[in-house]
């Protein structure tokens, strides 16, 4: 009460400057609600002709709460505002989604992501700097939810002091919307007559039911597998006695080899690896496939690319994970002659999806003995985690060939500070890290550059695909066969807006029947696949490679 008496005595001694700042805070209001009302979901959508158009929304709004009585205004008028401003935190999610992940914002999937988010902050800005980051996100949230809420209420008390202008004011409104819509007016393209918010709402609510609807019918399909009863002698009898490296690259996409920025060095180091493996007697052929993920959440491309089916969201990852679909690694493992390695440097806790896959041994980042310093979300160097393969397990004596499932970490974004690649007698425990480590970009510096993350992301590519080659060509033999390929292309910010969800995808052996069988795929010769190489959704791979490689489906 002392608050409100002091403001009524300012009030009354500076009516001028009261009057002034209630039609400034009135105007913010309505610039406010206008804004929120048109707010597009993607970064490139604001455009001004977006903001002048004339929203349904408003009008019916305001129709509304000018017939209400006082105490139902107020409370609907508070619940629009919540709700309009829960749907602009909305729209800043998808804006974000799309930037990074290019898709938006999944209402019912895609709140477990925040944790993973957090993580990746950590790694990047350091816990210190996180916790800024997230103090300052949720006090943003909470500050515009309460505030669009009282720009509301404040235009609802507006419209009820001043009915009868309000009434005419709406009435006139409403004639000039349906005009507008009847006859298609157009400003820089963008029709004036407005239902944004409307639509938007729309969309999302059947984006709810498409997943909903989603969920039930993949646990149907993910039960349906070709070769789920094909008995062990039936599988794989065309790579017996071989020992197998399926490998992912982290974020290597299409972008990195035709992007006018990271083609050329990327290019470069392609060219480089094929020369090395022909000196070493090894060929390689490459293709393209389309990958479930797009900028992130790398665990749905390596479980497309292992199960055969398309893995876009986690819940379908959670179903699939939960059943027993066989995947490529358990179908090595269950003809009894293979043993199946897992070599995971960015797992940094316990992974209970090893089971599902069908993985004996598996070395995450706590296993291999790394005492080197974390590369920004990288636990260690690529070079460094084939290194501890081959100690671990690759460079012993075994009773069956290996079958080894590795995803190397070192182009993961924000792509700073950059391992580089050294003396292979001087890798040891990591420790020659150090220096490389200190002497490196920071990662905010680069994650909020364009320019410097295109030619960083580009590097890091490079270092990740010359320590595979290197690798293959210092520690493989002629019974080696190796598959490698990207599990989605890097953020939109490197790889572009509307970029494909290409990755490349490389075979690489010494023996040349392991080629001939796949002969029919049309892929390019070498590590670098053509532009108009077949493109295969990447679920395909299984059932092709399975087939190609003497399996025989039982359904």
């Amino acid at each position: 009460m002392r608050i409100w008496r002091r403001w009524r005595g300012w009030r009354e001694k500076y009516p001028v400057a009261a009057r002034t700042l209630a039609w400034t805070t009135t105007a913010l209001a309505a610039v406010l609600v206008l804004v929120a009302l048109h707010m597009p979901n993607k970064a490139e959508g604001f455009r001004p002709a977006e903001f002048i158009r004339l929203p349904v929304e408003a009008i019916f709004g305001a129709a509304l709460l000018i017939v209400l009585p006082r105490k139902p205004r107020i409370a609907v008028a508070a619940l629009a505002g919540l709700s309009l401003g829960a749907l602009t935190v909305l729209n800043f999610l998808d804006i974000g989604f799309n930037e990074y992940l290019g898709r938006g914002f999944n209402l019912v999937l895609d709140w477990a992501l925040f944790s993973d988010a957090q993580a990746y902050l950590q790694d990047t800005m350091g816990k210190k700097g996180t916790l800024l980051i997230v103090v300052a996100a949720v006090t943003l949230v909470l500050v515009l939810l309460a505030v669009m809420t009282l720009a509301v209420v404040r235009l609802g008390n507006l419209v009820a002091r001043h009915n009868e202008t309000a009434t005419r004011t709406t009435l006139v409104l409403a004639i000039v919307w349906v005009l507008c819509a009847a006859l298609g007016v157009r400003v820089s393209g963008v029709p004036i007559a407005s239902e944004h918010t409307t639509l938007v709402v729309q969309d999302r609510a059947e984006r709810v039911r498409n997943t909903l609807r989603d969920e039930a019918a993949f646990a149907k399909i993910a039960k349906s597998d070709a070769f789920a009863d094909t008995p062990p002698d039936q599988l794989l009898t065309g790579l017996r006695g071989k020992d197998m490296m399926i490998t992912f690259v982290e974020s290597y996409g299409r972008s990195a080899i035709e992007d006018p920025v990271m083609a050329p060095g990327v290019g470069a180091t392609l060219a480089s690896g094929d020369e090395k493996l022909r000196k070493a007697g090894f060929a390689a052929k490459s293709g393209w496939l389309t990958s479930a993920t797009y900028g992130g959440s790398s665990w749905l491309g390596h479980s497309t690319f292992l199960s055969g089916l398309w893995i876009s969201n986690q819940q379908r990852y959670r179903t699939v994970t939960a059943g027993e679909h066989l995947t490529l690694p358990g179908a090595f493992k269950k003809t009894g002659n293979w043993d199946t390695v897992g070599v995971m440097p960015g797992v940094q806790k316990g992974w209970p999806e090893q089971k599902f896959y069908g993985i004996d041994r598996l070395y995450d980042s706590r296993d291999l003995g790394y005492k080197g310093p974390k590369f920004s979300w990288s636990t260690m160097p690529d070079q460094y985690a084939l290194t501890a393969f081959e100690r671990l397990e690759h460079g012993k004596k075994h009773d069956k060939p290996l079958m080894s499932t590795i995803i190397l970490t070192s182009s993961h974004q924000p792509w700073a500070p950059l391992p580089e690649t050294v003396p292979q007698d001087q890798v040891g425990d990591g420790s020659v890290y150090d220096a490389i480590a200190k002497a490196g970009k920071k990662p905010g510096d680069v994650l909020t550059d364009s320019a410097q993350s295109k030619e960083e992301y580009g590097k890091s590519i490079q270092y990740s695909v010359t320590s595979l080659i290197d690798y293959l060509v210092r520690y493989g033999n002629d019974n080696t066969v190796l598959v490698f390929l990207g599990d989605h292309q890097p953020i939109a910010r490197v790889s572009g807006n509307n970029a494909s969800r290409d990755v490349p995808v490389s075979i690489v052996a010494k023996d040349p029947k392991v080629l001939d069988e796949i002969a029919d795929w049309n892929w390019t010769d070498g590590l670098r696949p053509q532009q108009d190489a077949p493109v295969w959704k990447m679920n395909a791979f299984r059932d092709r490679f399975l087939t190609a490689y003497g399996s025989t489906p039982h359904p």
